[in-house]
């Protein structure tokens, strides 16, 4: 009988807990959101912020490893927006972790601070993996809170509650709350060749394939939006779908579901609006790519840490 990933056990059990942004230890606390528990927070000097310029964290590069955990004298220096302030949680030792928006411009930061985009922070291991969760909480939370500041009902004013985890209204009374936008992204294999389907956005890196993905509209089930987005970019019709991790993506505030789809078609029809090329890849071509880094190879893979690398892997170590 052929082998099908879709019958038989993954390689990790919680293949989620292996990508990036995946680690914050941070505990929320949620029943102790108020604005009480973030004015405390605030007065308190042991607690430690994440300061986000422009949607970039502040980090000290003096010499040692880079450091986006600051104390309340480096915010100081950075004109610190306390009313869009947002209280994401506790460490273990029970000191408090703010994510602070800044007014100050990210190239204008003194010295010895450097305005780093999330991208690189996470590509460059600028910190450990619970930081990185947790600068993943914060920063999304920052950038909801920032787009949110005005009733898109009414126009007036909203004011934080909850700890920056609520904004309500002052004029007519509407609540918004955080959001997180859903994105389906897919590793289609045919089975009967061994293969996968991926594909080329025109604004990846020279070289660079991925999984497919695309957002989950509304009304819409995780595993009808990967049939739709499937035949949408690649032409390519999809039977069974397997859900294998998810993956935080803080850019601004996405949740990656990361799924294998069984391909009932092999003739790829790609959308050149949003792919510049799509293929199959066999094993030792996809073994090839997660070995590779970016420009080294005629095709490389995402980095280690994106869940489409995981996915990848997953597949190339099923075992069988």
């Amino acid at each position: 009988m052929t082998f099908s990933l879709f019958d038989h056990d993954a390689p990790h059990g919680e293949a989620s807990r292996l990508v990036a942004f995946s680690s914050n230890r941070l505990d929320r606390r949620s029943e102790h959101r108020t604005e009480t528990e973030l004015g405390d927070a605030l007065k308190d000097p042991a607690t430690r912020y994440f300061a986000i310029s422009k949607g970039r964290l502040a980090m000290r590069v003096d010499g040692n490893a880079p450091d986006g955990l600051l104390k309340a004298d480096d915010l100081a220096l950075m004109q610190p927006r306390n009313a869009d302030a947002v209280l994401i949680g506790w460490d273990e030792a029970g000191v408090a972790r703010i994510a602070m928006p800044v007014g100050i411009e990210p190239d204008d930061l003194p010295e010895p601070f450097k305005a780093i985009d999330t991208r690189s922070v996470y590509r460059q291991a600028l910190m450990d993996e619970e930081a990185l969760g947790a600068y993943a909480q914060g920063t999304s939370l920052v950038s909801w809170a920032l787009a949110n500041r005005h009733c898109g009902g009414c126009g007036e004013p909203m004011t934080p509650e909850a700890g920056g985890y609520r904004r309500r209204c002052k004029g007519c009374g509407h609540t918004v709350f955080p959001r997180t936008d859903p994105v389906a992204i897919m590793l289609t294999i045919d089975e009967a060749s061994d293969r996968c389907l991926l594909g080329r956005s025109p604004h990846f890196p020279p070289g660079m394939y991925s999984c497919l993905a695309g957002f989950i509209e509304p009304g819409e089930t995780m595993e009808d939006a990967v049939r739709r987005e499937t035949m949408e970019e690649s032409g390519i019709k999809v039977g069974r779908v397997r859900y294998h991790a998810s993956q935080p993506w803080p850019m601004p505030h996405s949740l990656m579901i990361g799924v294998y789809a069984e391909a009932q078609s092999l003739k790829i029809t790609r959308d050149t609006a949003e792919l510049e090329d799509c293929r199959w890849f066999d094993r030792s071509e996809t073994e090839a790519m997660l070995a590779s880094s970016l420009g080294e190879a005629d095709a490389s893979a995402p980095p280690p840490g994106a869940i489409a690398h995981r996915l990848m892997r997953d597949w190339l170590d099923w075992r069988r």
